[in-house]
């Protein structure tokens, strides 16, 4: 017994423009994420090396 399988479905046209900017808004995002917990790293690190040096 043989299932004969049909063809799989078309998939939908993609948006490239609107994925090319929800990507770069991600990527903006990510940076910006990143760089406020550098500073906050940075920060805490100076608050640490005061306190050992005073």
């Amino acid at each position: 017994m043989h299932v004969q399988v049909p063809p799989p479905r078309r998939l939908p046209a993609q948006d490239m423009d609107a994925l090319d900017a929800d990507e770069q808004r991600a990527q903006r995002l990510t940076w910006s994420v990143g760089a406020v917990a550098g500073v906050v790293l940075l920060g805490l690190l100076c608050l640490l090396c005061t306190r050992v040096v005073f």
